[in-house]
């Protein structure tokens, strides 16, 4: 009897046949027959991943924190969790300023296109009664009198449609005040936090407030509600199930109608996308690459004894294909919990609490990403950024990692507040959009693998046995 083919397998074989797809159907002229019949199943997947992640997450993490026992163990689990999380949030951060700034992708461009993008940066800051950090106005040089010319007629980045609204997102992230974060996190309305899947943060937060909650309870209402909680979190676990079994056709969908919508009718479009910004996307994916197989592993190595690396990626496979896919952490938390729990062995009261945490605040390949693309930006304007200025990067991309929602696209918009952070423009977002979608597929995936890998690390070296139940 043949042997069933791996799950992960059929993902890999279904993604492939969707870019394949997408290309004949662009050489034949069939981009509209993709777009109307095809693409809208890989919408319909992620819609269906999205309506079972905020439910499971919400009773998932109830239940855990009922099962902990008593409110030290989630201390224990809590502060070790969250630790790690920002240990790697900080080390990829780091691992990026450090690629940007011992390959510089961004002098790669010629320097008269070097000085006209200084130029315009320079009558950027003009127009907002800004001046540069590093003290110099090249606009000021007679030399470049002709540039200078020619560059004020242009239209600027912000006057690009796909730039605008983003830019008012932006804004407003950038005014909130120190401690409107906090005020985010918890919600006036329970119902209208559900309603939304970037209100993430406040759906754990009023799980772990219930979850809390019901510990100081008597034992037999307690049990009650353990045992319903428990019941719901499986029957959405059953519905990731029936889901998955379609895996493979809605991924050809969704990379089908992805790469169909990049392309259109010209496949030859995706290869020069990557054309002007080719030492931008190398860099940006060798340090996702890094983190996903050299960090990750290392951290495994050194915290976990009972589990290789091969091992672990065999069992996580069909998520990091799925996230890939969705470019969503939220999308593929459901499936994330099954492989962690069924796959890898984790604890549910570890993976429950851990998970849904993770794919909120813990963004590795997006704040990698970001630290390059800043630099990266200020290199092809001729903007040396100082010391100072890269600990500014630090500082912004983790807090703005830990707000950033886990959907497609969110980090475009925190990387505007980056930017401005260190007084850049923020439309130059404009110039890597191009790419973007692309890196954000790779980077979802990283997230996705470092929130397994912590939940593997947490899971298999704290001891929540050691404190007597309440």
């Amino acid at each position: 009897m043949t042997k069933k083919i791996p799950l992960y397998i059929q993902i890999i074989i279904g993604l492939i046949a969707g870019i394949v797809w997408a290309v004949l159907s662009g050489y034949l002229g069939w981009s509209g027959f993709t777009a109307s019949w095809i693409a809208p199943f890989g919408r319909i997947f992620i819609n269906l991943l999205q309506l079972i992640a905020v439910p499971l997450v919400f009773f998932s993490i109830i239940g855990g924190i009922i099962r902990l026992g008593n409110p030290k163990n989630l201390g224990k689990l809590g502060g070790k969790t969250m630790g790690l999380y920002v240990l790697t949030t900080l080390f990829s951060i780091s691992l990026g300023l450090l690629i940007v700034n011992v390959f510089k992708p961004g002098n790669g461009f010629e320097e008269n296109a070097r000085v006209e993008n200084r130029i315009n940066y320079e009558l950027w800051l003009q127009s907002e009664g800004m001046t540069p950090m590093d003290g110099r106005w090249m606009m000021n040089n007679p030399a470049y009198n002709e540039i200078l010319d020619e560059v004020a007629q242009r239209r600027g980045y912000e006057d690009i449609e796909a730039v605008r609204a983003r830019l008012d997102v932006a804004r407003k992230a950038a005014e909130r005040g120190p401690l409107t974060f906090l005020e985010e996190v918890v919600p006036s309305n329970l119902f209208s936090a559900m309603g939304d899947n970037r209100n993430m943060l406040q759906i754990i937060f009023f799980a772990i407030f219930f979850g809390v909650s019901v510990l100081f309870i008597t034992d037999h209402k307690k049990v009650i509600i353990v045992d319903v909680m428990d019941a719901i979190a499986d029957a959405f676990i059953k519905m990731v199930d029936l889901v998955m079994r379609g895996a493979p056709l809605f991924v050809f969908a969704l990379m089908a109608g992805l790469v169909s919508d990049m392309a259109g009718d010209d496949p030859a479009r995706v290869f020069d996308l990557f054309a002007g910004l080719t030492w931008y996307s190398l860099s940006v994916l060798g340090g996702l690459l890094i983190m996903a197989f050299v960090v990750y592993p290392g951290l495994m190595a050194l915290l976990v004894k009972n589990m290789t690396f091969r091992e672990f990626l065999r069992g996580i496979s069909p998520a990091q294909m799925l996230a890939f896919s969705t470019s969503s952490s939220a999308a593929t938390l459901p499936v994330t919990l099954e492989c962690v729990e069924e796959n890898l062995k984790v604890d549910k009261k570890v993976t429950s609490f851990v998970l849904p945490i993770g794919a909120t605040i813990n963004m590795d390949g997006t704040s990698l990403y970001q630290a390059v693309a800043v630099v990266f930006l200020a290199q092809m304007h001729l903007v040396e950024l100082s010391f100072a200025q890269q600990l500014t990067i630090v500082m912004t991309t983790t807090l703005a990692s830990i707000g950033a929602a886990a959907i497609p696209g969110a980090g475009i918009v925190m990387l505007m507040v980056v930017l401005t952070s260190v007084g850049l423009n923020p439309a130059w977002i404009a110039i890597i959009l191009p790419v973007d979608r692309i890196l954000d597929m790779v980077r979802t995936m990283v997230n996705v693998t470092g929130d397994a890998t912590i939940s593997v690390v947490v899971g298999k070296t704290v001891n929540l046995n050691d404190v007597e139940p309440s």
